[in-house]
């Protein structure tokens, strides 16, 4: 494995760039932006040694997307900005867009109770008297598990027992850990509620109220919890622990508010360009009611969870908010992995730099890595 050593590094891995498979950028205006993000990649690429990587940014407005390795092992194909690819819990900050969306029009409110909105046939507890509230599952705070408790699905179908049922019975009265609102447990099973509680407020199905509120109006053509079979040569194959192949799974409509999105690296670039247009006048309350923080570290017990890619010191709609340390500008980050996909995404708001990465092997030392090697860029484009 290559560490940097600096001069010697760097030449090694520019001799090494035709062995890497680098895609050209997506814009080459801002040459610093695509020197800084092309070199980071090709180092991360080598330090990692993933079958593949696929690095974007933007600054400024300006954007560059580089590929590197293979969208699988052996496949001889380069990733670029439009391979496909599961982005995990990155899900989870596109449900509390949808979330900032609806309060910015008055048809939710963040206070609501869950009880209220779920548009079940179930009792949702409420742990000393403190019922759980959508701001409760937006920020991670609701008491509820990490997962809903659940008979494993088949080898070829894993996610099939994450039913609405499944869901449904597993609301006993022992099933949160702590008062809503009291600590900060990360949780997949609150945010799968939070979606199904925004759909029902909505009248739609979820799927369509995120492409109304979201994906349509940013212009995310490629965000999809169910690629069309004509995009499926487009995958990013996703590798196991031990480098496998894992298959490309179906999701279920329930598990769409934590964890079943797919995208590419253009569309989370602009989806980042979005997030640091922040004088646009176009969905401001939205955008402003999305970047705020709602939680902060000291008021919770307990905290678990949060912290593999930077410390979280207060929480967002999903979004994990780390305050400026040394060089490091205020960061809005989020991570994902499923199905043998690390992505990582973070942008620091107030300085117009955004950054996503992907890598299609499980590997945690990597996608520790890798989100040092992004929040690090940042402060590098973004210095404080």
């Amino acid at each position: 494995m290559l560490h940097w050593n600096g001069k010697g590094l760097r030449a090694a891995t520019l001799a090494l760039a035709g062995l890497v498979g680098l895609a050209q950028p997506s814009s080459a205006e801002d040459r610093l932006l695509s020197d800084a993000v092309e070199f980071s990649g090709q180092i991360l690429y080598l330090q990692t040694d993933v079958p593949g990587l696929v690095i974007g940014a933007v600054r400024n407005g300006e954007t560059a997307v580089f590929g590197f390795g293979e969208t699988a092992r052996g496949s001889g194909k380069t990733p670029d900005g439009d391979t496909l690819m599961r982005v995990g819990s990155v899900t989870k900050v596109f449900t509390g867009a949808v979330l900032a969306s609806l309060v910015a029009d008055g048809s939710v409110k963040f206070t609501d109770h869950l009880q209220e909105r779920i548009g079940w046939d179930v009792t949702v507890p409420a742990l000393d008297g403190k019922p759980i509230r959508l701001i409760d599952l937006a920020t991670h705070t609701s008491g509820l598990p990490r997962e809903v408790d659940r008979e494993p699905g088949p080898e070829n179908d894993p996610f099939s027992t994450l039913t609405k049922e499944t869901y449904a019975k597993a609301f006993t009265s022992d099933v949160q850990l702590f008062p809503a609102g009291t600590g900060g447990l990360y949780s997949n099973f609150g945010f799968d509620m939070l979606a199904v509680a925004l759909g029902s407020a909505a009248g739609k199905p979820y799927d369509a109220l995120l492409a109304e509120r979201v994906l349509e109006p940013i212009g995310l053509k490629d965000t999809t919890f169910a690629p069309a079979e004509a995009d499926r040569d487009r995958l990013m194959q996703g590798h196991s622990f031990d480098g496998s192949p894992l298959p490309d799974v179906p999701n279920t409509p329930v598990m769409s508010g934590a964890s079943g999105l797919y995208s590419t690296a253009n569309d989370m670039v602009t989806w980042l360009q979005w997030h640091l247009d922040r004088f646009s006048p176009d969905m401001a309350e939205m955008r402003l009611l999305d970047h705020a923080s709602y939680v902060q570290r000291d008021a919770l017990d307990p905290t678990y969870g949060f912290d593999e890619s930077g410390h979280m010191d207060s929480m967002g709609l999903g979004w994990i908010v780390m305050q400026p340390e040394g060089d490091r500008p205020l960061i809005l980050q989020k991570a994902g992995g499923l199905q043998g996909m690390f992505v990582y995404h973070a942008f620091a708001p107030t300085r117009g730099v955004g950054v996503f990465v992907a890598i299609n092997e499980f590997d945690f030392s990597a996608s520790m890595l890798m989100a040092e090697v992004v929040n690090g860029l940042i402060s590098d484009l973004a210095p404080r």
